[in-house]
């Protein structure tokens, strides 16, 4: 992933009326990427990757069991995705 693609992902999500109509946006265009839709409260302590007018989202690293937030493209197998609080 690069910062392209994530400015990419942030437009479809940003276009989405909904967060969950954003979440299935990014799943369809960006698959086998996860995308999980979170409370922004949630994330409040993490930084964000990318912030849109209308979304929120921050990288997802896994290591095939447990999932983290991470700032390193090259570990994100998904997104993290809210509603901007």
């Amino acid at each position: 992933m690069d910062a392209a693609l994530l400015q990419e992902a942030l437009g479809v999500a940003e276009a989405a009326d909904t967060v969950r109509q954003a979440a299935a946006a990014l799943r369809e265009r960006y698959a086998p990427l996860r995308v999980i839709v979170v409370d922004a409260m949630d994330m409040r302590h993490e930084a964000p990757s990318a912030t849109g007018t209308r979304r929120v989202l921050w990288l997802g690293a896994s290591d095939g069991h447990c999932w983290t937030v991470t700032t390193d493209p090259a570990q994100a197998a998904g997104f993290y995705l809210a509603d901007k609080g």
